[in-house]
């Protein structure tokens, strides 16, 4: 299979791909053609159907897997695909997991290693919500593992959900290191399900769209609503315990602009917020930084960033 980071401009392709998007369109002459973004694990292509009324042109749709001919051409600096023949793929034809953007790194690596962190934690109320989701629930568990931290921002692939959640765990076992007033115990739990909303928010692969929850409510308030709901079935669990992590959570992304329906109020909700600010930041200039390749040139603006970026020389 050609994977999609390959593609080069003139390259003749006749594989299969998702079609992550498909939409009818007008040209400037009045002629209809067809605007569709396909995808493979390695990344998404802009493509093209000029004549949809073709004879090679069959009926498909979105989240469909389509076999495809076409030719790589560069538009404004940009690569696309005009597709001259497509048809739906027949389920024998492809393999699903060639399809769905996956983490780099190993899956249940990394979830053991977060667990590492969680037994630390030595509260026998937070230890108890930590093991009624993370330990003994068992289809949480694989939505965890599976789940993307993003829709397209960062971490938007199968894992993305846990590699971000361990990147801000262990910024978070840094800050109670270097600033030991912190609460370990409450940071790490806050710090384990400052996205567990996300499992609502974000629809499962291949769709990875918002869900109509996740439009209404979001992931924060969603996530809150689930340790809430986790505490007030705990025997016991401290009121003002359960309220401290619920802030956690709810004021994580910082600013009220930003999503977050309180501000940090709390020097752990502070220390969450800068975690994940950072984790999801870098991820971000990382992923940029790979998509450019080998282009040592200025990329262009970058919105996030508010800047115009490009690699750091090599020396």
């Amino acid at each position: 299979m050609k994977f999609i980071n390959t593609f080069r401009e003139g390259d003749k392709i006749n594989e299969i791909y998702l079609c992550k998007y498909k939409q009818s369109a007008t040209a400037k002459n009045g002629k209809l053609y067809e605007n569709v973004v396909l995808q493979d694990k390695t990344g998404t292509i802009d493509a093209k159907i000029w004549d949809p009324n073709s004879s090679g042109i069959e009926e498909f749709g979105v989240l469909d897997y389509v076999s495809v001919s076409g030719e790589i051409s560069n538009f404004q600096g940009t690569l696309q695909m005009s597709i001259r023949r497509a048809r739906k793929a027949d389920e024998s034809e492809y393999v699903a997991e060639d399809y769905l953007p996956v983490s780099e790194k190993n899956i249940d690596q990394m979830y053991e290693e977060l667990m590492g962190y969680m037994r630390q934690v030595e509260n026998p109320y937070l230890q108890k919500l930590i093991q009624m989701y993370f330990v003994d629930n068992e289809a949480f568990i694989a939505a965890f593992k599976n789940h993307s931290a993003a829709k397209t921002v960062h971490h938007s692939y199968v894992g993305g959900l846990l590699e971000h959640t361990l990147g801000v765990v262990k910024l978070c076992d840094f800050y109670v290191k270097q600033y030991p007033y912190l609460k370990k115990d409450l940071l790490f739990t806050a710090a384990v399900f400052h996205d567990v909303g996300k499992l609502k928010e974000i629809s499962n692969f291949p769709e990875n769209d918002y869900t109509d929850d996740g439009q209404l409510l979001g992931h924060i308030v969603m996530g809150s609503e689930l340790v809430g709901f986790g505490c007030r079935h705990i025997k016991g669990f401290p009121k003002r315990l359960m309220s401290e992590l619920q802030h956690c959570i709810l004021a994580h992304h910082g600013e009220l602009e930003y999503g977050s329906p309180k501000k940090p109020a709390l020097a752990e909700a502070l220390a969450l917020n800068y975690a994940d600010d950072t984790d999801a930041k870098l991820e971000t200039m990382r992923e940029v930084l790979k998509n450019a390749g080998d282009n040592p040139q200025w990329l262009g603006y970058n919105r996030l960033f508010e800047s115009n970026l490009r690699k750091t020389s090599e020396f």
